[in-house]
């Protein structure tokens, strides 16, 4: 499954030269999932969301940062890189959990199918949960 144009686009200034961009997607990291829900009905919590974008490329998965106002989708730094072995799965419901960075990011079923492309690729078989 190719990542969305946009998003790979916007994020390969951040990531090193010639890197070929497998998957790419939106997640949100918060303490819990009430937060989102708060920031979905009222915009309170959106100061406490960090809105990431994470990319594999064959040899790492990149952390970006990004803006509030794009809701993920536009890059504006590197956080961290992770090793290209990191699983990502299993992920399952409407908002997935993933334990990133020591933090806890939420990624919407529209990425599942990245994250489980990315997880194939890296060796892993099983990376959606069938509930």
């Amino acid at each position: 499954m190719p990542p969305r144009p946009d998003l790979a686009e916007r994020s390969a200034p951040f990531l090193p030269p010639d890197s070929e961009i497998r998957q790419a997607f939106i997640c949100q990291a918060a303490p819990n999932f009430w937060f989102f829900l708060v920031t979905y009905l009222t915009g309170l919590t959106m100061f406490w969301i960090k809105y990431r974008c994470l990319v594999v490329t064959r040899d790492a998965i990149h952390v970006l940062d990004a803006s509030k106002a794009s809701g993920g989708a536009k890059p504006k730094s590197l956080v961290a890189t992770l090793p290209r072995q990191t699983q990502l799965g299993p992920v399952s419901g409407r908002w997935a959990e993933l334990n990133l960075l020591g933090e806890r990011h939420w990624v919407h079923k529209r990425f599942h199918q990245q994250i489980a492309a990315a997880d194939l690729e890296a060796g892993f078989t099983r990376s959606v949960r069938t509930a």
